[in-house]
């Protein structure tokens, strides 16, 4: 779909969407449409239940004299509480409605932000951001599917201003990396496995990424045993993949971002239940974030210097496989008794992070992964789990989430659930005794491979998928955080 941007006009083919306020308010060239159609817009609001309010959708047959299919009403909500998240929406609802309908072109109209939060520019480049994260479609495999279920918008313009396209230009890097993101974390696992997700990080050189691949021989010279160990079940050799941006000031220290990338889990000798394990093709998805994230960055030229590490392995049971009970020893020099060959995901981020830590020493070190079910216990699909041992790094990381909309909650890291997971044989257990607190042990059993380094854990398993359509994010992968954390950068950690 391509997106354009001109200044605000009525178009004279296609589709139209304007945003109506709260109360049947209409923009001002709302209501130039809609006194030039003899209030055929005024009259479809009051014989239906459409009041402008947040998400309300009304569709009009274009009036007769008017050179248009249909007029799209979106609501707005209150003038004060259009913020960018709601222009987005605006966008992302815009697309749905005009595929929705069959029409191959189509036109939002912006105008009459006054008391709003977001300026003229702004707002049109939040809206064409919306609507580029919704028209995002993952059909490369479907052979027969029917004309009436495809996409039909090719062209999608946002009447505005033309300075939108210059604030848009940095959005459009981060949707690259969404989308990016949300195609590795789509594939199945047999398309993604350590050796192809290590080759598509590679492509971000085109981007002016740096890209080092260590293939098997170079994480066992390093001392990666945690990581080994999960990797020897499978025929398929592990990978680890650091990218680094360098955009900053030359000799800052880097932010760093550390990706969990089982691109496939069996659990192991520990095996999963058969139903739904077709999901764990998707439990890369924190290295598929980074990647992600690491394009974005350099696609928008961040001022900033940034390592991303992704520990690439895939759990599959075999007579190589490591068993419950086995001792591994970690690059640290920890040694770890592995209980539960299932909790695999915490081991090599132990390898992953205390590499991080080591070779580049980050002012800042954040990891993600979809580690555990009990987040989804304990959160559900609407938030993700943030662990950390800074309280700054952790109020900045909440404040993103916020501003983006990827809500992040807050658990408790302590002493007392340390305790659980030491070994009576080994230096750590990668199970405690019991079930209880299970995301907390496996943040806290990650926290003992990270030392003093500022560092943040997001467990993103509850909001990786998604089984529904939400405004600007299609059922199905949602590349949960990496907008979250790009705003991050952009907020604290680039040079200004």
């Amino acid at each position: 779909m391509e997106i354009r941007f001109a200044n605000a006009a009525p178009p004279k083919s296609g589709g139209l969407v304007l945003p109506v306020h709260e109360g049947r308010v209409l923009t001002e060239a709302g209501r130039a449409i809609d006194e030039a159609t003899g209030g055929a817009l005024t009259r479809a609001m009051e014989s239906s239940r459409f009041a402008g309010k947040k998400d309300q959708q009304l569709v009009v047959a274009a009036p007769a004299g008017l050179p248009l299919t249909r007029i799209v009403l979106i609501g707005l909500g209150k003038p004060a509480d259009a913020d960018a998240a709601r222009f987005q929406a605006l966008g992302g609802q815009a697309v749905a409605a005009f595929n929705a309908a069959g029409d191959k072109e189509g036109t939002i109209l912006l105008d009459g932000i006054a008391d709003e939060k977001a300026d003229l520019a702004d707002a049109a480049a939040e809206a064409a951001f919306g609507a580029r994260m919704r028209s995002y479609r993952f059909d490369k495999y479907r052979t027969t599917e029917k004309a009436d279920k495809k996409p039909t918008l090719a062209r999608l313009t946002v009447a505005a201003t033309n300075a939108a396209k210059r604030a848009y230009a940095a959005r459009e890097a981060v949707a690259d990396g969404v989308f990016l993101t949300r195609d590795l974390v789509s594939e199945p696992g047999n398309v993604i496995y350590p050796e192809t997700l290590a080759d598509a990080a590679k492509a971000l050189k085109k981007d002016g990424v740096e890209v080092e691949v260590l293939d098997e021989k170079a994480i066992r010279k390093l001392g990666m045993g945690a990581l080994i160990g999960v990797a020897v079940g499978s025929v398929r050799p592990p990978r680890v993949v650091v990218m680094q941006w360098n955009g900053g000031r030359k000799g800052d220290a880097p932010v760093a971002f550390v990706g969990k990338g089982v691109t496939f889990d069996t659990g192991g000798i520990s095996i999963k239940p058969a139903a739904g394990m077709e999901d764990m093709k998707w439990d890369m998805a924190g290295a598929g974030v980074v990647i992600g994230l690491m394009r974005a960055l350099a696609r928008r030229e961040a001022p900033v210097n940034a390592v991303g590490v992704v520990a690439l392995v895939e759990n599959m049971p075999s007579g190589a496989a490591q068993r419950p009970g086995d001792i591994v020893t970690s690059m640290s020099g920890q040694t770890i008794e592995v209980l539960n060959t299932d909790a695999e995901g915490r081991l090599i981020l132990a390898d992953a992070c205390w590499y991080c830590q080591d070779r580049f020493k980050p002012t800042a070190m954040i990891n993600l992964a979809t580690l555990t079910g009990a987040i989804i216990v304990a959160l559900g699909d609407r938030h993700a789990g943030l662990f950390s041992n800074n309280d700054e790094l952790s109020e900045r990381l909440a404040a993103a989430g916020t501003a983006v909309g990827e809500r992040l909650w807050r658990l408790p890291l302590d002493e007392y659930y340390d305790k659980q997971i030491d070994s009576d044989c080994a230096d750590v257990k990668n199970i405690a005794a019991n079930r209880g607190a299970g995301s907390i042990i496996g943040a806290q059993f990650i926290q003992r491979f990270v030392n003093d380094v500022p560092w943040a854990h997001l467990d993103i398993a509850g909001v990786t998928w998604s089984k529904s359509d939400t405004a600007i994010t299609p059922k199905g992968a949602t590349a949960f955080g990496l907008r979250l954390l790009d705003r991050l950068v952009a907020d604290h950690y680039e040079n200004r």
